[in-house]
């Protein structure tokens, strides 16, 4: 039994050395890697292009041009040229290949460093943010991608290596890390970083062991080869070690959002919709933040949900839902004018972009009539019209905010037909509520109420608490009950 396996395993190794690695004219392949692996003039002028294109697509953002980007790939040899020179052991290859990868990462990372320190626009964009968070599949995708690069080019099939430049894409996480470094955010740099540095040894070291399957170095001795494999097996394990933290962090954030937001819509009737949904993972505790539309207000609502939320994840969690009451007849209108809230103006500052996201999440707007001014620390909204909501809800909403946004002072005004209060007088005394909401709701639209109806005395002590409260009124005429409209523009 044992002779006949040996027998057929040197049949197997005869058959590919003949078939297989017989057929690879190794001289050319190695002089075409070391054409294109080393530093050049024109390798210089597509760094340059190539970093300036990746650097746009991320900030505009725009997938089409990242993939312009991708098919220049000028780092793509260079990285190539380092496999081969280590399966072949070639030090003057090695020294040449990695010159020219340093000096064109680091032309890569300080022009994008200058360029984002001159645009007007340094907001984290989806796409950016997208080459943050590596994990164990982007690692995968590198190793597979250099094994059809490697066998690409030992194959003379030069049209693969265009796939394998966008699968891969090693220049937008430079554009990236130049970025963070730009912006001082650290999470951006280290993550963008980790990201670059899994794609460029993970191909390196693929194609070195593509190239040695392939009889690349066959003068080589045993222990170099156990050596080399060695080297790729630690290297990989290494990188493996953040990259399935990162991906173990990744599922578990997929799989508490769907906790988190099954857990709060079974806490509210089914009449209730859950309009947003934030979810702040990197603090501590976990910080969740919701607004719920629903007929009725449940008082023990973040009570309850914290103590489910804290059994069924297993961290500790800092949760307040916003409660919205609304009446149910209204249908999924103000379910959607919360929704459109998640969509706000890209703001250079991000703290600012921020707080005008979440006083467009409390006012029920889409952000375009929500403003923020830097020097006085206020924002500024007008809430949209939501069904049932009078001048006190509109009044408790500016409140929410302000409990929310403790940084900034906030000046939430009324849609402009939002109804004024009636003015209830028991035993003579008038409602200081319901005041207090006229005056609130005068002063942020800027027009005057007139009290008609009831006594003079009544217009007159009416008209009188609302211009105390620092609103504007005056009496009207007399006839019928005790009411306010807004005075007629003069």
């Amino acid at each position: 039994m044992t002779a006949t396996t040996a027998e057929g395993r040197e049949k197997a190794r005869r058959w590919w050395s003949i078939w297989v690695v017989g057929g690879v004219d190794h001289d050319a392949v190695l002089r075409q890697i070391a054409e294109d692996s080393g530093w050049s003039g024109r390798y210089a002028f597509l760094i340059v292009v190539s970093a300036a294109i990746s650097l746009l697509g991320l900030l505009m953002p725009s997938v089409a041009v990242l993939i312009g980007a991708m098919l220049l790939s000028p780092l793509m040899m260079p990285i190539i040229g380092l496999g081969f020179g280590i399966a072949t052991l070639d030090t003057r290859e090695i020294r040449r290949a990695a010159i020219a990868l340093v000096a064109g990462a680091a032309i890569a990372v300080a022009l994008s460093v200058v360029l984002v320190s001159l645009s007007p626009i340094q907001t984290i964009t989806s796409e950016i943010a997208g080459r943050t968070r590596p994990t164990l599949f982007d690692l995968l995708v590198a190793l597979l991608s250099a094994v059809a690069g490697a066998y690409a080019l030992i194959r003379g099939r030069g049209g693969t290596v265009v796939g394998v430049a966008i699968a891969i894409a090693l220049m937008p996480p430079l554009a990236v890390v130049g970025f963070g470094i730009a912006t001082l955010n650290w999470t951006v740099f280290s993550g963008s970083l980790l990201l670059f540095l899994t794609n460029a040894i993970t191909i390196a070291l693929t194609a070195a062991l593509v190239a040695r399957v392939y009889g690349f170095g066959s003068h080589l001795s045993p222990q170099h080869t156990g050596w080399q494999l060695m080297l790729f097996v630690v290297a990989l394990g290494v990188l493996s070690v953040p990259l399935g933290t990162g991906l173990r962090q990744i599922a578990f954030e997929a799989v508490a959002q769907r906790q988190v937001r099954d857990t709060i819509r079974d806490r509210f009737p089914d009449a209730s919709r859950l309009g947003q949904l934030d979810i702040d993972y990197a603090a501590t505790p976990i910080r969740v933040r919701a607004v719920v539309l629903t007929p009725t207000l449940d008082p023990e609502a973040d009570r309850v949900l914290v103590a489910d939320l804290q059994n069924r994840l297993g961290r500790r969690i800092d949760l307040h839902v916003d409660q919205l009451r609304v009446d149910p007849g209204a249908g999924g209108v103000e379910a959607a004018q919360i929704a459109r809230a998640a969509v706000t103006t890209p703001d250079p500052d991000r703290e600012q972009q921020r707080a005008l996201a979440d006083l467009a999440l409390i006012a029920g707007n889409d952000g375009s009539r929500a403003e923020a001014d830097p020097a006085t620390r206020t924002l500024r909204a007008t809430a949209a019209p939501l069904p049932g909501l009078g001048m006190a809800g509109y009044r408790a909403l500016e409140a929410r905010a302000q409990r929310t946004l403790t940084a900034w002072q906030v000046q939430l005004s009324p849609p402009a037909d939002a109804p004024l209060p009636a003015i209830p007088i028991d035993a003579g005394v008038i409602d200081s509520g319901a005041l207090d909401a006229a005056a609130w709701g005068s002063a942020r639209l800027g027009r005057a109420i007139a009290v008609d109806g009831g006594t003079a005395g009544q217009r007159r002590a009416v008209a009188a608490g609302i211009v105390a409260r620092g609103g504007t009124a005056a009496a009207g005429s007399a006839g019928g009950t005790l009411r306010l409209g807004w005075a007629a523009a003069t």
